[in-house]
């Protein structure tokens, strides 16, 4: 099984060092293996979470909620429909993110269109 690096971890991920030795502090990566030196080796596993992590924070998610859904994963197979239910929430949380900002985006490209015409702006 391969094995990475922190400062690979972290750029696989995005994440800083702070931020990796952060999500460990709190729970949210699960033990994370180390060496007989004891330092940190990410697995694939730990960077298939860190990716969700990442989805997750960019989209807006609480890293409370991220904490609640690591843990229903970890009480296993039961806790699907709980799951599935928050990450619902939370992608009905983004639809309408994604809304406001396209309406906003649409009002701003219509300013950037009346300069290009030379009509003034208001």
């Amino acid at each position: 099984m391969p094995g990475y690096a922190p400062s690979e971890a972290a750029r696989r991920s995005g994440f800083s060092l702070d931020t990796l030795r952060y999500y460990e502090r709190i729970g949210l990566l699960n033990e994370v293996g180390r060496t007989s030196g004891g330092r940190r080796v990410f697995t694939d596993d730990d960077l298939d979470w860190l990716m969700l992590f990442r989805c997750l924070r960019d989209t807006g998610m609480p890293i409370a909620e991220m904490c609640r859904y690591a843990e229903l994963v970890r009480e296993g197979e039961h806790t699907t429909g709980e799951r599935q239910a928050l990450l619902e929430r939370h992608a009905g949380r983004v639809e309408e993110r994604m809304h406001l900002l396209q309406c906003q985006y649409d009002r701003l490209r219509a300013k950037i269109r009346a300069y290009d015409q030379h009509v003034r702006p208001r």
